[in-house]
């Protein structure tokens, strides 16, 4: 699929002007669009569909440029995530496609920051994905955003913000803000070894790397179809409250829909409970 071309960061400015020409689509035109890419694999309709999002794409990568990583790297992970999600995308369960795209354009971004940020892998699971993504944030609404050793009670306060436990607070900050030594650099002065020659090669083989994939892949799935069992404003609720990257408070989404911040919390609790019981049916 031929995009506009994302060579450099001094080309950076051209490409934001011209994914800018690429029209916005109504719901009607999307809809028309999806079901003839998933019918019938029309090509050039998932083209207008993947390329009607690039503004979206580049809005969401540049959330994440505090990781000190090249924004055109951001933004062409993000591509490939819109890409994925026209590829996944079923007009019939009754979502915008942005609604649903967010999710892969964040996530396909945000495997590459883990990947490229640090030598040593970090954030292998949810919590402590969560946790590097919302940590510096969180620091710099403690004011303690320059500080090396968090203190106990900065350190206690992020744990329980974030539901993690306070030794993994610690370790993520270290690694955070210490600087990464080079694995190339010479044992000694006039030694010939490097440091990457003494350690083990202890990366997943290819069979297991596809099996990971596909079970991700099979979770999306679920969470998915589970969704489309929700009627319009519980979904809306459900990801604005847990999907979201920042949930929005229930006061919030009480002034959105006029009703009571204790309404919304029961809305919220019935679709959670339709979402496990539609989970527990694919299991």
């Amino acid at each position: 699929m031929k995009l506009p071309v994302l060579s450099s960061e001094g080309g950076l400015a051209l490409y934001l002007q011209e994914i800018k020409k690429f029209p916005m689509l109504t719901a009607e035109e999307e809809y028309m669009l999806a079901k003839s890419f998933k019918e019938h694999g029309d090509t050039e309709a998932a083209h207008k569909l993947v390329t009607s999002h690039l503004r979206l794409v580049a809005k969401i990568a540049m959330g994440f440029r505090g990781y000190g990583l090249p924004l055109v790297d951001l933004i062409s992970e993000g591509n490939i995530g819109i890409m994925l999600a026209v590829k996944k995308f079923d007009p019939e369960r009754g979502y915008r496609l942005a609604t649903y795209a967010m999710w892969w354009i964040r996530a396909q971004i945000q495997e590459y920051v883990l990947k490229s940020w640090s030598l040593v892998k970090i954030g292998t699971t949810a919590a402590q994905k969560k946790l590097f993504f919302n940590l510096k944030k969180i620091k710099n609404q403690l004011k303690a955003i320059n500080d090396g050793n968090l203190s106990p009670e900065n350190v206690r306060e992020i744990a329980r913000k974030l539901d993690v436990k306070e030794s993994e607070v610690v370790e993520m900050n270290n690694r955070m803000f210490s600087v990464d030594q080079s694995l190339n650099a010479k044992l000694t002065g006039d030694s010939e070894t490097d440091w990457q020659d003494l350690i083990a090669d202890e990366r997943e083989n290819a069979e297991v790397i596809v099996e990971n994939e596909d079970e991700n892949n099979f979770r999306k799935k679920i969470l998915y179809d589970a969704m489309s069992n929700l009627n319009q404003r519980e979904k809306e609720i459900i990801i604005a409250r847990k999907i979201q990257d920042s949930p929005k408070k229930l006061e919030e989404l009480s002034k959105k829909y006029k009703i009571s911040r204790e309404r919304v919390r029961q809305i919220e609790e019935k679709a959670l409970e339709k979402l496990k019981r539609e989970i527990r049916k694919s299991n």
